[in-house]
């Protein structure tokens, strides 16, 4: 397998692996402890640097689970970034969930912190935007919870360009830690956002993304070219919402002639599409997911896939997704 390599989180000086390891369906719903073990193992043995979380994945369970897996692994936290995701909340009451107040944030954080067992978090989001709360008060907290100590980045995840570059002018002026990191949803049927919304915020404000859902939820792994198999995450209740848009036969038309394109590169029409988001240099880390070691294994053979996709490659890659 190609050797990892590793991206500075836009303009900040950390550096992440290309390719990295999230939990978002896996931990709590379909992994135990041991099996989380075993798939950050083999992550970490091909040189995956960081590991994403959020303190509304399986409830809280997500961030339990990583953080005994981790400290059972024996890893030193030097070796490792982690990050988690605060908005949704854990609790029903009023200021505790669907917020980014003041109050919620200082108090998510220390929750987050004591489920994953650590001093600190690499990196912090704000998971999604929250019109009811001024973006200033945001910002602050943000800003406080780092020169606190509790993380050390932070950044946002799918908010508009107008809402990061407002966070980013606020944190300018009063001269506070500015957010360094967006993770949006990036895959081969949903470009706009990296390739044109944020276009001008790359050069601008140094942006770095973290992308998730390189697979479009399995869609661009062409295994429901054929519908809906036994045991896939559209099966999973609580996700019917999937189904359809895995069943798109215009967007399996292509994935199919896509696992041609992969094939002749000698992968997966999987480890193409981890591959494509990667090629792209804005992106910072592609994040991936897996139910188990050998899928994790499959994601990363992408690397090899990622040394093939010369601007031919692409070409052709764009003209099957645009036809």
């Amino acid at each position: 397998m190609a050797e990892m390599t590793y991206r500075r989180l836009g303009r900040s000086g950390l550096k992440v692996s290309v390719l990295s390891f999230g939990s978002w369906v896996t931990f709590g719903d379909q992994l135990d402890t041991g099996l989380a073990k075993d798939c950050l193992g083999v992550a970490r043995e091909a040189g995956v640097n960081f590991f994403d979380n959020a303190e509304a994945y399986a409830g809280g369970r997500s961030e339990e689970i990583m953080g005994t897996a981790i400290r059972e692994l024996g890893w030193e936290r030097w070796s490792y970034v982690i990050s988690t995701k605060l908005y949704w909340g854990i609790r029903s009451d009023v200021n505790m969930r669907n917020t980014l107040n003041r109050k919620y944030l200082m108090q998510a954080i220390d929750g987050s912190l004591e489920r994953l067992g650590l001093d600190f978090v690499d990196l912090v989001y704000c998971h999604r935007a929250d019109p009811e709360t001024p973006i200033e008060e945001t910002v602050w907290a943000m800003s406080d919870m780092i020169s606190s100590g509790k993380a050390l980045y932070w950044g946002t995840s799918e908010w508009s360009a107008d809402e990061i570059r407002a966070a980013w002018d606020i944190a300018e002026r009063h001269h506070l830690h500015k957010p360094v990191v967006e993770q949006p949803q990036y895959h081969l049927f949903e470009r706009r956002k990296v390739e044109r919304e944020f276009a001008r915020l790359y050069e601008d404000i140094g942006l770095g993304l973290t992308t998730w859902s390189p697979l479009a939820s399995g869609l661009l792994t062409g295994k429901y070219v054929d519908g809906v198999p036994e045991g896939s995450r559209a099966t999973l209740p609580g996700y019917e919402w999937l189904r359809d848009a895995l069943t798109d036969p215009v967007k399996n038309a292509k994935v199919t002639e896509l696992a041609a394109v992969a094939e002749r590169l000698g992968g997966t029409p999987g480890q193409l599409a981890i591959a494509w988001c990667a090629a792209n240099p804005n992106v910072s880390t592609v994040i991936t997911g897996a139910s188990s070691a050998d899928q994790v294994r499959e994601n990363l053979k992408a690397l090899d896939v990622l040394e093939q996709l010369t601007p031919e490659v692409l070409a052709e890659i764009k003209a099957i997704i645009k036809s």
